[in-house]
């Protein structure tokens, strides 16, 4: 203490603070570049927060928090996951096969992290939903289980060395295997999610048919009356259980919200926009996702949606629709189309398409880099390839 004051007295020792600083830094072991642990947890409190959520991880391009699609492949494709406070939009297939793979590998992916559930149908009990979920591939049994199907569908090594256009080889390449990662797990098709997971989650049902209300009278140009029940759903599980980003509650909660709303758009929600091209609710659809969308970017929840685009008559809804959503994936299946038959396509059962991807904190959207790819069904697995040629 007595050379720490000596030194703040001497004007003409320019160095001295500096050594003295030094000095007591060297008996602490601590340099000068590094903080103290108490210092260095009050500043970044809240994103520590997030990042300890389970399932979750932040984005390398803009730190945002995302969540797993369910399929790593289709995780790769989107940057790294689902933004959370975002919307997935799925247009479905022609005979909605494959989109309902992608709607339950999302559920499937809440259920292993213990993310909270809400699932809506006008088609499915919701119930009736989470007890067709694909089971998950865990530990010994996921690398096992991976090869057992892989091995089935071996190419030989000629084939990989194949001449391919040169703009494939800058295409990210899709993860071959499972991973030991809490983020993003691998699913078993053939088999069912054991009884006891789905019992200790913790979800959220809406089926549309048990809300039907046939008195209640919808002025013209207004949410349909299913729009608006599953919005006031969301929003009392979202404010009631503290997933409201704003409220104080969330400091308790800790935990993401997986939405999945499925044949949204169709007929069965009461919109007629598959029916006519000049439809009496032509604005009902774009309403609800604007308003979703609303809540979802003040909350702990992330949502996807499938849609039978395909249906719908006015192709500037289908605009709409998608300037709407922060992330869009449309699906088409090779099942009676000429594709079918076409030996180009003779190992896969359809084509996947990257329409949107969002560049978040931005007016704009992004353009996936990866244009050309195809989805096979396995016997266990849902995979996401690049097309030979």
């Amino acid at each position: 203490m007595a050379a720490a004051a000596t030194c703040g007295t001497s004007a003409g020792n320019k160095g001295c603070t500096a050594a003295a600083a030094a000095a007591a830094g060297g008996k602490n072991n601590v340099t000068s570049f590094q903080r103290k642990g108490p210092r260095a947890s009050v500043p970044d409190s809240g994103c520590a927060r997030l990042v300890s959520i389970a399932g979750t991880r932040p984005s390398v391009r803009n730190g945002q928090l995302l969540v797993s699609t369910g399929l790593p492949a289709l995780d790769q494709l989107l940057g790294g996951g689902l933004a959370v406070g975002t919307v997935l939009l799925i247009e479905e297939d022609k005979y909605n096969i494959y989109s309902s793979l992608l709607f339950k590998y999302f559920l499937a992916e809440g259920v292993i992290n213990g993310h909270t559930l809400l699932v809506a149908s006008a088609k499915e009990d919701p119930a009736d939903i989470l007890q067709e979920l694909p089971a998950p591939l865990l530990d010994d049994n996921c690398k096992k289980d991976f090869d057992e199907d892989v091995g089935n569908h071996k190419t030989p090594e000629s084939n990989i060395k194949m001449k391919i256009a040169w703009r494939y080889q800058l295409l990210p390449k899709m993860e071959p295997g499972p991973v030991s990662s809490r983020f993003g797990h691998y699913y078993d098709l053939s088999k069912r999610m054991p009884q006891e997971l789905i019992e200790t989650s913790k979800w959220h049902g809406f089926f549309f048919p048990e809300k039907l209300s046939p008195t209640l009278n919808i002025e013209p140009c207004s949410l349909t009356h299913g729009y608006i029940k599953l919005l006031q759903f969301i929003q009392n599980v979202i404010y009631e259980e503290g997933f409201d980003g704003s409220n104080p509650q969330v400091k308790k909660q800790k935990n993401i919200l997986r939405i999945g709303i499925q044949n949204l758009g169709s007929p069965l929600w009461g919109d007629d926009i598959c029916c006519t091209e000049n439809c009496d609710n032509s604005h009902s659809l774009t309403k609800f996702l604007y308003v979703l969308r609303g809540l979802l970017r003040t909350s702990l929840s992330a949502c996807i949606i499938t849609m039978p685009t395909h249906l719908i008559q006015n192709k500037a809804i289908i605009a709409r629709v998608t300037n709407l959503s922060d992330t869009v994936v449309g699906l088409e299946s090779f099942i009676g189309s000429e594709r079918e038959t076409n030996p180009l396509y003779k190992d896969y059962h359809g084509l996947i398409h990257i329409r949107q991807i969002p560049r978040l904190n931005n007016l704009i959207y992004d353009v996936s880099d990866v244009k050309d790819l195809a989805f096979k069904l396995k016997r266990k697995l849902f995979t996401i390839e690049v097309p030979r040629n």
